[in-house]
């Protein structure tokens, strides 16, 4: 079973950056066949698209971080990152990683198109 593991969360004033990581426990070979997300869930909200990057290198992002977040990945270290800048406080949720397996050429936005999740990371913006 693979195991996604997120760090770099944190808290922060409007405005300001945080660089958040995703480290997959599994092959080199096989993290560069996947799809990689991230989503967030802020509370009694549902968990929302924020971003992907697919297996080849293009990267997807919801219309409400387009232009302040980055997604890339490093398949020689099986991570995914999420650079997030001008946050604002609409952005404090949890966030997490999300793998699919699928090689698809299409990026899905829904979370039951993933199938491995890490255990989130809470970002919390102070306006």
């Amino acid at each position: 079973q693979e195991q996604l593991v997120e760090s770099g969360g944190g808290l922060v004033q409007a405005g300001g950056s945080l660089r958040l990581s995703c480290v997959l426990s599994v092959y080199k070979l096989s993290f560069s066949r996947y799809n990689m997300a991230w989503f967030r869930q802020a509370p009694g909200k549902e968990r929302d698209f924020v971003a992907a990057v697919s297996w080849r290198d293009t990267t997807y992002y919801a219309d409400s971080v387009k232009d302040r977040f980055t997604i890339s990945r490093d398949n020689a270290k099986t991570a995914v990152y999420l650079q997030m800048n001008s946050l604002k406080s609409e952005d404090t949720a949890v966030y997490y990683c999300a793998a699919d397996r699928s090689m698809r050429m299409v990026i899905r936005r829904t979370s039951d198109d993933y199938d491995y999740w890490g255990q989130g990371t809470q970002v919390t913006v102070s306006s």
